[in-house]
C-alpha cells in the first residue's frame, strides 16, 4: 500500500475512533432495553464484538479510496491480505457483512459532521442514482415499492436521485436521497436550512414560490433563464458564478467513478444506504476535490453584493 493512501487510513481511523468513543456509550443508553430483563426475566447476551465499530466503519470507508469496483474484491483480496497487519481481529466476508447493518445509524450520524463550511456560495443539482437497467425494471426486486422511474434529459431510469448542495471548495454542504420521480425543486427548502448567501442552480430550479421562501430566509437562488422568459438584471459575480456551476457535475462524477455511489449489484437495501453514505464520507477526505480559485476582484465584487 502506498504511504499517502496508508496515512489516509490512519486519518479516516483516528477521526471515526474518535466520534465511537463518544457515540457508542450514548448508543448504548438508547439501546438499553434490549440488554435489560426480557418477558421472561432472563438476561439477554450481548457478545463482545470481535470487530469494533470504528474498525468496521473505517473498512467500509475505505473501499472508496482503494480502486475496487466490487466490496467483495476489496475484501477478500485487500484487507484480509494488505490490511492485515492493521485490523488484527478481521473476520470472514459473510460476517462482515452482516456486521455493516449494525454501522448503518453510526455511520450517517458520523457523516454529518464530515459536511462542509457554509461560506455564502453554494451550488444546487441532482444526480440519478440508477439500480437496475430499463429493461429489468418489472423483475427488479430489491428495490420493488421504494425506487420510482424519473426521467432526465438522457431518458428513462429507474431508481433514485441523489440531491446535493456543495460550496465553492467542493465540499458537501448537505444532501438528501429521493425516489427517481421527485421534483428538484421539492427538497431544496429541508437541504437548504439555516442557509444564507446566493445559491446557484440550473433552469430546474426556477420556481417563484421557492425564490421567494429561500429569500425570506436570506438565501438568494439564481438560475439561467428559459427562453421564453424576460430578460432581468444580474450582478457581474452572480454571472460569473453562475457560469462556474458545472463544479457540481464534477463533484457528482467524482462521487460516482470514483467513490462509487452507483451500481447495480445490490442484493440489500441496507447496503445500498452504507454504501451511498460511506461514498460521500469518503469524498470529503479526498484532497482533489474540484474547487473554484476566485480572484481577488472578484472576491470584492462578492463581498460588496453581500454588503449591499
Amino acid at each position: 500500500m502506498l504511504e499517502n493512501d496508508e496515512l489516509r487510513l490512519i486519518s479516516i481511523f483516528c477521526d471515526v475512533d474518535d466520534f465511537c468513543k463518544k457515540f457508542e456509550p450514548e448508543l448504548e443508553k438508547i439501546l438499553l432495553e434490549e440488554i435489560k430483563v426480557d418477558l421472561n426475566c432472563a438476561k439477554k447476551r450481548r457478545r463482545k464484538r470481535k470487530l469494533s465499530m470504528s474498525e468496521t466503519i473505517t473498512i467500509i470507508v475505505f473501499f472508496h479510496q482503494s480502486g475496487y469496483r466490487t466490496f467483495k474484491d476489496y475484501y477478500t483480496q485487500f484487507v484480509l491480505i494488505t490490511l492485515k497487519k492493521y485490523f488484527n481481529n478481521l473476520v470472514g466476508y459473510s460476517k462482515f457483512i452482516n456486521l455493516m447493518k449494525n454501522c448503518l445509524f453510526p455511520l450517517f450520524v458520523f457523516s454529518q459532521g464530515c459536511l462542509g463550511v457554509r461560506t455564502g456560495i453554494a451550488f444546487a443539482d441532482s444526480t440519478v442514482l440508477t439500480v437496475c437497467h430499463t429493461r429489468r425494471i418489472n423483475s427488479h426486486r430489491v428495490f420493488k415499492g421504494v425506487a420510482k422511474r424519473g426521467k432526465t434529459s438522457t431518458g428513462w431510469f429507474y431508481g433514485f436521485k441523489l440531491h446535493l448542495v456543495i460550496n465553492e471548495h467542493g465540499e458537501i454542504l448537505a444532501y438528501m436521497l429521493t425516489p427517481g420521480n421527485t421534483d428538484d425543486r421539492k427538497p431544496i427548502p429541508e437541504l437548504c436550512k439555516n442557509m444564507t448567501g446566493k445559491l446557484f442552480g440550473d433552469k430546474g430550479y426556477l420556481s417563484t414560490k421557492l425564490f421567494k421562501q429561500l429569500y425570506e430566509k436570506g438565501l438568494e437562488i439564481i438560475t439561467k433563464l428559459k427562453l421564453n422568459m424576460k430578460n432581468k438584471l444580474m450582478s457581474l459575480i452572480d454571472k460569473l458564478l453562475l457560469k462556474k456551476r458545472g463544479i457540481i457535475e464534477s463533484v457528482n462524477n467524482k462521487l460516482k467513478n470514483s467513490c462509487c455511489i452507483e451500481h447495480h449489484r445490490h442484493r440489500s437495501r441496507y447496503n445500498f444506504i452504507i454504501n451511498l453514505i460511506s461514498g460521500i464520507v469518503a469524498y470529503s477526505y479526498d484532497p482533489r476535490k474540484p474547487s473554484i480559485k476566485l480572484t481577488q476582484y472578484e472576491r470584492e465584487l462578492l463581498l460588496c453584493n453581500f454588503s449591499a
